[in-house]
């Protein structure tokens, strides 16, 4: 349809200049006293030099030909300079356009140096004593005739190629980003159900031989976990496999409201945790912050079961203002290889501190909090323990958020 188009296009600009200069030609040779009088090989030269404007998009060299044959033999005639001489620079345009620019310069260079001593020769032999000052200026008239439409051609042709390039760039960001996303989804969803999962099959092992109920309940916890991630992980592979379209499928998104269901999973574990969730009740929270906030406390618990061997967490989501205000906190390990740094947000008021950002855990957090407009920083606390602090603003994502003060 775009090359029919475009064809329909060419068809019209060559027949307009096809009307214009069979109906201005003989206008043009009133003027000029000293040219032949136009007669049959003229307009046909005039209508071959405009008729071969057709084929300029797919061949702009055999275009080029074409009618610097018909225009050279239209000159050398003595023909009158006339509307045929409006062919030219749309035929330098196209070359500028079409073709690489030193193959443009090259034949475009060629026919106006073929051009220039056809029309020198007419100057000499009609110019008289006037020949040099009239020489000079068809000499700039006519390289303006020939470079000015070929130097604008070159230009739009990079300026086309420029934005296809940043189209192209564009397209591979957002490929890489969605692949990094799924990634992140991935290791959220499925790294949380592994570290679930190993934990419960830790707790039925030990107990294996005294609490057979024990053992049953861990069994169905490890189903009910691997059912969710597995689930998880075959919507991220449909994804994948979709076409990129609106109605792509999508598994519904994980949000605060099934954050009851994570925290169950973690006490049966074997951790206590103690939740305070009133930041979740009013249900009316932005979709991606929602999302940014279950993802943050999610990775925060699953570090806990996998790195902290803590007996105890504590889970804070509150609003302050126009922010959410997300806090997590154990009693683990995270702690013990810093012997003083500042206490943790829940018990002195202060932030913790910026861990260095290399987990992938907290990477990913970080770049989940700084997605939505807000911050997050982790670290361990004194006295042994890690806490994990964000603030996600539910509205005017684009300014820089508060970060001083206590979350709980």
């Amino acid at each position: 349809m775009d090359r029919v188009r475009a064809w329909l296009i060419d068809a019209g600009i060559a027949l307009a200049l096809v009307v214009l200069g069979v109906g201005g030609t003989h206008g043009a040779s009133q003027g000029q006293t000293w040219a032949r009088e136009p007669g049959v090989f003229a307009y046909t030269l005039v209508v071959v030099a405009a008729l071969a404007l057709v084929l300029r998009r797919r061949y702009p060299r055999t275009t080029l030909l074409i009618n610097g044959a018909a225009v050279l033999a239209y000159l050398a005639a003595d023909y009158a300079y006339g509307p045929i001489m409006i062919t030219v620079p749309v035929v330098m345009y196209t070359l500028g356009y079409q073709l690489p620019l030193r193959s443009a310069v090259r034949w475009g260079g060629g026919y106006y140096a073929i051009f220039f001593v056809v029309s020198t020769v007419r100057l000499l032999d009609d110019s008289g004593d006037n020949v040099w000052r009239q020489g000079a200026a068809w000499a700039i008239a006519s390289l303006a005739l020939f470079g000015a439409p070929l130097a604008i051609g070159a230009a739009l042709k990079t300026r086309r190629e420029s934005q296809a390039d940043v189209r192209a760039a564009l397209a591979r960001r957002a490929v890489s980003e969605e692949r990094l996303r799924m990634a992140q989804e991935l290791h959220d969803s499925v790294g949380h159900g592994l570290a679930v999962i190993a934990m419960q099959a830790g707790v039925a092992l030990h107990v294996l031989d005294r609490n057979p109920e024990k053992v049953r309940a861990a069994l169905e916890a490890i189903r009910d976990t691997s059912r969710s991630s597995l689930d998880g992980l075959r919507a991220e592979l449909q994804v994948l496999r979709s076409p990129v379209t609106d109605a792509a499928p999508r598994r519904p998104v994980a949000g605060l409201a099934e954050v009851g269901v994570l925290l169950e999973r973690i006490r049966a574990g074997g951790v206590e945790v103690v939740a305070d969730l009133s930041g979740t009740t009013d249900g009316d929270l932005p979709p991606d912050v929602d999302v940014a906030a279950y993802r943050i406390v999610q990775e925060s618990l699953t570090n806990v079961l996998r790195h902290a061997g803590a007996t105890r967490a504590e889970v804070h989501i509150r609003r302050s203002g126009d922010e959410l205000l997300v806090d997590v906190s154990d009693n683990g390990v995270g702690g013990a290889a810093q012997p003083s740094p500042p206490s943790s947000p829940s018990s002195s008021g202060e932030e913790p501190p910026e861990d260095d950002g290399s987990g992938t855990g907290i990477a990913g957090m970080r770049a989940r909090a700084e997605a939505v407009g807000g911050r997050l920083q982790a670290g361990p606390r004194t006295g042994g323990g890690f806490a994990v602090h964000a603030r996600l603003p539910l509205a005017g994502a684009d300014r820089e958020p508060d970060l001083s003060g206590s979350t709980t």
